[in-house]
């Protein structure tokens, strides 16, 4: 078992964002087509324009635990739906990601393998494209090579090598562990305020002094 990836799975893009700013974040418009999950792994690239052959093929080639990442060069023709992401739940794939579209979506919410697409269209593509796989991608304006590791929930996908997620995961489990303190202070009654440097942050601003503002829990 991958302990970075059990690590990464668990906590929020959001804590991971928060601690290393620089991470690439893709574009926001490629969504959580499955709500409530989370997923993370290596990425596994192909190239598939308006032809969904690429991807049947992909399920084959593709290692458990990997995801498939498609570039679609911004055709809006479906490329993945209920089947695939079936198939892709059988062998243990852990995301299919689209920079571009999908279709099946009551299926793929029933099946809950991680989806992320532009949107849906019921229109498929073709199948007579052998595909094109290992070649660093585009996914939503961020370089994807093959291996980066690509990290998602419903608040959207980072992407990067994985010495940037083993330097970046202590600090997010921490925020994490800071929030989940902050949550459970205001649901005994204190205020939110009250568990910050925000007023001694306030006042270091006013008068021009380097000020970072900190939980106190």
């Amino acid at each position: 078992m991958d302990t970075l990836i059990e690590r990464l799975r668990a906590v929020q893009v959001s804590s991971l964002c928060d601690a290393d700013k620089g991470l690439a974040v893709v574009d926001p418009a490629i969504r959580a087509m499955v709500p409530d999950v989370s997923f993370a792994g290596p990425a596994f690239t192909l190239l598939a324009y308006d032809d969904h052959l690429p991807v049947l093929v992909a399920l084959r080639e593709a290692e458990p635990g990997s995801v498939l990442v498609l570039a679609t060069n911004s055709l809006r023709k479906a490329v993945s739906g209920e089947l695939f992401a079936t198939e892709a739940r059988r062998r243990g794939i852990a995301a299919i990601v689209i920079d571009g579209y999908c279709r099946d979506i009551r299926g793929l919410r029933r099946i809950g393998l991680p989806v992320h697409a532009r949107g849906t269209n019921p229109m498929s593509g073709t199948t007579r494209d052998p595909g094109t796989f290992g070649r660093e991608v585009l996914l939503g304006r961020v370089r994807v090579s093959p291996g980066d590791l690509v990290v998602g929930d419903d608040d959207g996908i980072v992407v990067g090598p994985r010495e940037r997620f083993e330097a970046a995961i202590d600090a997010a489990e921490e925020i994490e562990r800071a929030e989940k303190a902050l949550l459970e202070g205001m649901a005994a009654g204190r205020d939110l305020h009250g568990m910050t440097t925000v007023d001694e942050h306030l006042a270091a601003l006013a008068e021009d002094r380097p000020s970072t503002l900190r939980f106190t829990v």
